[in-house]
C-alpha cells in the first residue's frame, strides 16, 4: 500500500466546500472519483482540513492510499487530464505510510482579499469581497496585532463550535495593499475554527470603516461570545494559502 501526498489548487466557486456531502458537489468527491477512475480502486482522500462553500485554495494538502503501481508522475498527469478546469493537482509524491494530511499539520496560512473601491468590480468579483467605503489600514493592522498569540476565539467561530475548544495561536497577522484597490489580509495559526478567518475579517472591516473600535475588538475576545464580534465576510475572498508540516 502506497501513501501519496498531493498539493491541490482549486476555485471553490462551483462547489459546496471540500468535504463530501450527500447530493452536493464537493472538491473531495471530485478528487476521489477521479483517482478511482484511474486506479480502479475505491479511494478515500483526506485533506488538511475543510474549506467552506465558495472558498478557494492555492495549496491545499491532501493524501490518499493506493495499491496501484502507476508512478506518481504518470498518475499526476493522468489526474490533471481528467479533472475539471477549476481543480488542478500541483504536486503528487509518495510519502511515509504514517503521514496524515490533517493530523500532522503544524500551521496553516489563509489569505483574504478585499476590493476596496466605490465601483463594484467585475473581473475580481468571484475572488474578493467588495467594500465600497474607504478602509483605514492602520487601524486594521492594529486590530490584527491584538489577535496575535494564544487566545480563545469563541467570538469568531460558528455557532456549532461554541461549546468546543476554541483556543488557537495566531503566529502571523498582517494586512497589505500594494497601491491598488486590493487589500490582502494574511493569518497564520496552528489551527482555525469554522468561519474564524471570515469573522475576523468582517470585524476588521468594521474597524477600518470606523464602525467599531479596537477596544470593542478586545472586549469581543474577552467576552468569548459571537454576538460581540462583527459580521462574517463572504466566502469568495478567502484562500487557503499554505499548509506547513
Amino acid at each position: 500500500m502506497r501513501n501519496l501526498k498531493m498539493i491541490v489548487e482549486y476555485d471553490g466557486s462551483g462547489y459546496h466546500g471540500w468535504q463530501r456531502q450527500k447530493n452536493l458537489l464537493t472538491i473531495q468527491q471530485v478528487l476521489e472519483e477521479s483517482i478511482s477512475r484511474i486506479t480502479g480502486e475505491k479511494t478515500a482522500v483526506f485533506g488538511s482540513g475543510r474549506t467552506d462553500a465558495g472558498v478557494h485554495a492555492v495549496n491545499q494538502a491532501a493524501h490518499f492510499k493506493t495499491n496501484s503501481p502507476i508512478g506518481a508522475p504518470n498518475l499526476l498527469a493522468g489526474l490533471n487530464g481528467i479533472l475539471p478546469r477549476d481543480i488542478v493537482i500541483k504536486e503528487l509524491k509518495e510519502v511515509a505510510e504514517s503521514f496524515h494530511a490533517r493530523f500532522d499539520v503544524k500551521s496553516k496560512t489563509y489569505m483574504y482579499r478585499i476590493f476596496n473601491g466605490p465601483i463594484r468590480p467585475v473581473l475580481y468579483r468571484p475572488y474578493t469581497w467588495h467594500v465600497r467605503a474607504p478602509l483605514d489600514l492602520e487601524s486594521m493592522a492594529r486590530g490584527l496585532s491584538l489577535l496575535k498569540g494564544c487566545h480563545d476565539f469563541s467570538a469568531f467561530c460558528g455557532k456549532k463550535e461554541a461549546a468546543a475548544d476554541c483556543v488557537r495561536t495566531i503566529t502571523e497577522a498582517r494586512v497589505e495593499s500594494k497601491g491598488s484597490d486590493i487589500i490582502s489580509i494574511y493569518l497564520e495559526a496552528d489551527g482555525f475554527l469554522r468561519y474564524m478567518v471570515r469573522s475576523i475579517v468582517g470585524t476588521l472591516a468594521e474597524i477600518g470603516r470606523g464602525k467599531r473600535t479596537l477596544e470593542e475588538l478586545s472586549e469581543a475576545l474577552e467576552a468569548r461570545d459571537r454576538k460581540y464580534a462583527g459580521v462574517t465576510a463572504p466566502p469568495q475572498g478567502l484562500f487557503l494559502l499554505h499548509v506547513k508540516y
